[in-house]
């Protein structure tokens, strides 16, 4: 059985799952009253009773639909000038105001699960290569 998860994730519901179904997941409260709720909802509980039960603490942070380049980039744990870099290519939509450049948190959700899942192939890519030898076609050390 795996450990604990340790790792952050952000939990975003669009509207169709924010919709609860009948005897579906619910909280049941000490006094015995139960509040339905989206399974989406349930995952994020789920999430949050993992890791205190293995002892760690946990933040939750509600945060904007759109939020600041800088905001973003703490709620996905990349570098600031990391993910300004990103946008500036045309990676992610934004938007600017004054003295504020603007992303779309699911954008950038988005893009982050894409570039996880890009770099995960990748390695898996050389995981799979066959393992190259010190000796070279020959025979001799290269």
């Amino acid at each position: 059985m795996p450990g604990p998860s340790t790792d952050a994730r952000i939990y975003l519901l669009n509207a169709d799952e924010r919709q609860i179904v009948p005897n579906g997941p619910a909280v049941v409260g000490p006094d015995g009253a139960r509040e339905e709720i989206p399974h989406a909802v349930y995952l994020a509980v789920q999430h949050v009773l993992e890791a205190m039960r293995a002892g760690q603490a946990v933040k939750i942070t509600p945060l904007r639909l759109e939020l600041p380049i800088d905001e973003a980039a703490d709620a996905i744990g990349i570098g600031r000038d990391d993910l300004r870099s990103y946008v500036g290519e045309g990676a992610i939509p934004f938007r600017s105001t004054e003295y504020v450049d603007w992303v779309r948190l699911t954008d950038v959700i988005a893009w982050d699960s894409k570039r996880r899942q890009e770099r995960s192939a990748a390695l898996q890519e050389l995981l799979d290569e066959e393992p190259w030898d010190e000796n070279d076609s020959d025979g001799n050390r290269a």
